[in-house]
């Protein structure tokens, strides 16, 4: 097992090539340095040869607690805007990595946490604690249109619905049963069952599976793409 970390990011690079990312900065909300550990996760992820997935976790009780509301508003303007912008960035490369992605969901996955999870193909849910949410309506935030768009790609329209306009919590039974996650598992077993969806998928050929993956999500890629360039200015 090949294992490196950086910028607070674990990455488990197993035998048969499935890659266990950790984020280990607590509530991994997103500031630059949450981003920095991402973006150099997935460029290792991508530069392996040969068979090759991707399993997205966190650590203790959060997978991801979304924006980081206190760092972004004490950045400048220009940071802030470059900030959001490698967000959406990064939502729309998940949703065209080009290999298999799975959320190992050990935690609350709260705003735009949950949104991450969403852009990965699949998603497991610890069934014992924590909460889906994305809590906008009720802190006072709109959905940009690249945010709208994956989780609208994502979820049913009665789902995205509920979700995005009362801000409800969803416990793992709920969110399985809304289709915002496909399986459900224990504290011990939601890594396991993650990396038992992802293993047999990461021998698929990697420019089949991107390509593929293009074509399912075009509308929320374009989306997410354009909502950075607005957040850069460009």
């Amino acid at each position: 097992m090949e294992t490196s970390n950086a910028g607070g990011i674990g990455v488990e690079v197993q035998e048969g090539g499935v890659a266990v990312v950790r984020m280990k900065m607590g509530e991994n909300r997103f500031n630059p340095d949450l981003l920095d550990g991402l973006e150099a996760a997935l460029d290792q992820i991508e530069a392996i040869e040969g068979p090759a997935a991707l399993v997205l976790t966190g650590e203790g009780k959060f997978f991801s607690n979304g924006l980081d509301l206190e760092w972004l508003g004490a950045a400048d303007d220009d940071g802030r805007r470059q900030t959001l912008g490698r967000v959406y960035d990064l939502f729309a490369r998940l949703l065209e990595f080009p290999a298999p992605t799975v959320a190992a969901i050990n935690g609350h996955v709260f705003a735009a946490g949950g949104m991450m999870a969403l852009a990965c193909d699949w998603r497991v849910m610890r069934e014992d604690r924590g909460f889906f949410c994305l809590p906008e309506a009720d802190i006072g935030l709109i959905f940009v249109p690249g945010m709208t768009a994956l989780i609208t790609h994502r979820l049913t329209h009665a789902t995205a619905r509920e979700s995005m306009l009362t801000g409800r919590r969803y416990d793992a039974e709920e969110a399985l049963r809304a289709g915002i996650v496909d399986r459900t598992a224990s504290e011990a077993d939601v890594l396991a069952e993650s990396i038992a969806i992802a293993e047999p998928l990461a021998g698929k050929a990697k420019q089949v599976q991107q390509g593929i993956k293009r074509g399912l999500s075009a509308e929320p890629i374009a989306a997410l793409r354009a909502e950075a360039e607005t957040a850069r200015g460009a």
